[in-house]
């Protein structure tokens, strides 16, 4: 099996021993993006004589691991691009929904992911159109599309339309746009609702809005929507999974579905509902340790 390694430069040694450890085991054949190659190197003194690191993507791979938090899992995403390959996030990390795999469960998911005992789950991107050349191509994501003010104290004006129908102007310090998968991030932060990942839904969510009546819409996911952004300073930032860039205002932004999804590789038999119940610890009683 063919595995290419993401990951960020916050580990523990026990750790990537375990997985390198594991995947020696089952004779993986294994590349490294470079950045974390070099990492691993020079942090822990490792040594990788039949493993080749890549840069950008330049790999091929069965399965894809990223080793990290969910922010991890973002940019291991966005280095995939429209590559069809399943992602393992490994969590070495805090909270994480994408990157679910612990440290108690780790030693059972890696024995069988690599022996094909995996399920596939596809998620659905959102994509900004026409902005290909800021983003390098990769104009889309995973979690949520946000639009942000830049370095000011005032507002900006957000007016929003569904379906070349008006829906209403945001006064706020931004607006997100999140998928299913990303209502447990950002939009959940500012009040938006959890869904499950598969729902054929999205999520506007204002962040700071100035009414009090302003809450999260959920609309379908056919849904093409525009922004119109007015600010008194002159730009404001857009954010895609957290890779970020300088607009000027005046500028139309256009959001809609992907067509192309991304892959998760999963447990047989973990669910979304289990990972809540875990990760949120509902029914636990906090009085109790």
């Amino acid at each position: 099996m063919k595995i290419a390694i993401f990951g960020s430069n916050y580990q523990r040694k026990e750790q990537i021993e375990q997985i390198f450890g594991i995947l020696s085991d089952y004779d993986a054949r294994v590349c490294i993006e470079r950045e974390f190659h070099d990492y691993l190197i020079s942090e822990f003194g490792m040594e990788f004589p039949h493993v080749r690191s890549f840069s950008g993507e330049d790999f091929n791979a069965d399965c894809v691991f990223s080793i990290g938090g969910d922010g991890t899992f973002l940019k291991t995403v966005a280095a995939i691009g429209k590559k069809d390959i399943p992602i393992l996030g490994i969590n070495s990390g805090r909270l994480g929904f994408l990157a679910d795999i612990t440290e108690d469960n780790l030693n059972e998911t890696l024995h069988e992911i690599l022996q094909g005992k995996y399920r596939i789950e596809h998620r659905t991107q959102l994509e900004l159109m026409g902005m290909q050349d800021l983003f390098q191509g990769k104009n889309f994501a995973l979690n949520e599309i946000a639009v942000l003010k830049q370095d000011t104290a005032s507002m900006i004006n957000i007016n929003a339309y569904i379906n070349d129908e008006y829906l209403t102007s945001y006064q706020c310090d931004g607006l997100i746009v999140s998928t299913p998968t990303g209502s447990t991030a950002y939009s959940l932060s500012v009040g938006g609702p959890i869904m499950n990942p598969n729902a054929a839904n999205f999520i506007i969510s204002a962040i700071a809005p100035h009414s009090l009546n302003t809450r999260p819409l959920v609309i379908e996911d056919n849904s093409i929507i525009v922004l119109e952004v007015e600010s008194r300073n002159r730009n404001f930032l857009i954010s895609l999974d957290g890779r970020s860039e300088v607009i000027p205002t005046g500028l139309n932004l256009t959001i809609k579905k992907s067509v192309s999804t991304i892959k998760l590789a999963k447990r047989i038999g973990h669910t979304f509902y289990g990972t809540l119940r875990d990760k949120l610890m509902w029914g636990v009683d906090p009085r109790t340790k």
